[in-house]
């Protein structure tokens, strides 16, 4: 795709934290761009702001007939107006992933795939190369604290950092420079069916990596392409391609130690906590030392790293009131903010609120999400966001309160739930999960930065 000779650009769904990234793309090359969402969100205002047209309403008449360019997120039903008048027509309507792929094409690929921490570590690599003055165009699946954007735009980049998403095998029209796997967990049952076709399509996606690229992956992930695929290794065990030891805790940072075959780096900093971060920032590191990074870069570069907004964003922090947010909406996920949580503020009782994230994913992983809630002192549910799904008989809030033990959980509504947290000022607080909730980020930090 000759992506410079791109003049309109029509996106339904254009508010999407991916769709949004290449529609930024488009615009800062001069191209027309506009299109639908169902509601206005601080992030369709900021498009507008940058020159993009929003609207709010699913009516075909607002379609533009002349756009080079339609492009759809799958989380959009067929049954959507806009979508289908522009397939009445015969007009070719492309998905997020598919012009995704097509751009990277045109670059050197960094693409970070996983069920986990993806966006963490594709935010971390971009960061390292712009702290090292490398041009780069980035599509980031959340807002980097540091750029207070989920895209980086560079006219002169050879680079292109991309989230490789697993959703709907959209990482298959991507054939990176350099992958990095993180983690393959059983997510997205209602695409895949089962865990088997999940880590078989990872499997397929590694094999689409150049022939003369990287394949890097967490010592975690085992698969049968692996078992016959080279492969940078990287994790906490001894003897692998890299590893982190002497992990800890001081002013606030993580601190660790990092050893490979040819390196020996001590007292590496990272203001983001936990274990799985460290993880992070180790693929991100082995990244841009395949990119040519000194040691001197990649230090400095993460002594400046702030993180990315609701993975595990510190909102509040003061000595007697601690508030922090995070997208966790997996059992795994979970079970790492909570954990990190303790070690980073200990001694703290924890008072979670959780908004489980689809019908589907709170079925098929109801016990894990109760072993993982579990190591909440404290445990508040909110109604399941139903994102793209429909209700599921038998499936909802008080279903998985029962799993956890009645006794244990408070449900209340959102409404509710600002009323607890004005009342109690709980002493560490999370609010977790990937729906709406993050409505919520505001006015609980307003209640608990006050005096």
């Amino acid at each position: 795709m000759n992506y410079k000779n791109i003049h309109k650009v029509y996106f339904i769904g254009i508010g999407g934290i991916g769709m949004s990234a290449l529609a930024r793309f488009f615009n800062q090359f001069g191209a027309d761009v506009s299109g639908y969402d169902l509601t206005e969100t601080k992030l369709t205002m900021q498009l507008q702001k940058e020159g993009i047209q929003v609207h709010y309403d699913d009516n075909p008449l607002d379609v533009p007939s002349d756009a080079d360019l339609y492009i759809y997120t799958p989380a959009i039903p067929d049954d959507h107006k806009e979508l289908k008048s522009i397939r009445d027509k015969g007009i070719k309507v492309y998905k997020r992933s598919e012009i995704l792929g097509l751009l990277a094409r045109n670059f050197k690929a960094i693409a970070v795939a996983g069920t986990h921490g993806k966006t963490t570590t594709s935010s971390i690599i971009t960061h390292l190369l712009l702290s090292a003055n490398r041009q780069v165009n980035a599509f980031i699946g959340g807002i980097s604290v540091d750029l207070d954007s989920n895209f980086v735009f560079s006219d002169k980049a050879e680079l292109m950092v991309v989230e490789a998403d697993e959703y709907d095998r959209s990482f298959l029209n991507l054939y990176p420079d350099v992958a990095v796997i993180t983690a393959i967990d059983e997510d997205h049952l209602d695409v895949y069916g089962s865990a088997e076709q999940l880590i078989s399509t990872f499997d397929e996606f590694m094999c689409q990596v150049n022939d003369e690229g990287r394949l890097i992956v967490n010592e975690a992930v085992e698969t049968e392409e692996l078992k016959k695929k080279p492969a940078i290794r990287y994790g906490f065990s001894e003897g692998l391609d890299l590893y982190a030891e002497n992990l800890r805790i001081a002013k606030g940072q993580m601190l660790f130690d990092i050893r490979s075959k040819n390196h020996k780096w001590t007292d590496l900093n990272l203001s983001m906590p936990g274990r799985h971060n460290v993880e992070n920032a180790l693929a991100a590191i082995q990244v841009c030392m395949e990119l040519g990074m000194s040691e001197e870069e990649i230090r400095s570069g993460l002594n400046t790293y702030s993180g990315v907004q609701r993975r595990f964003e510190i909102r509040v922090n003061k000595k007697d009131q601690v508030y922090v947010d995070d997208y966790a909406h997996h059992p795994k996920e979970l079970e790492a903010c909570i954990k990190a949580a303790r070690s980073f503020f200990p001694g703290k009782k924890i008072t979670g609120a959780f908004q489980p994230h689809l019908f589907s994913r709170t079925r098929d992983f109801a016990d894990g999400f109760a072993k993982s809630l579990q190591l909440l002192d404290e445990i508040i549910l909110l109604d399941i966001y139903p994102a793209r799904e429909k209700p599921i008989p038998g499936i909802n809030t008080e279903m998985l309160a029962q799993k956890i033990g009645i006794d244990k959980v408070k449900v209340l509504s959102k409404r509710k739930l600002l009323e607890y947290v004005e009342h109690n000022k709980p002493e560490l607080f999370l609010t977790l999960g990937a729906g709406d909730i993050d409505n919520l980020v505001e006015p609980i930090t307003k209640i608990l930065s006050k005096e």
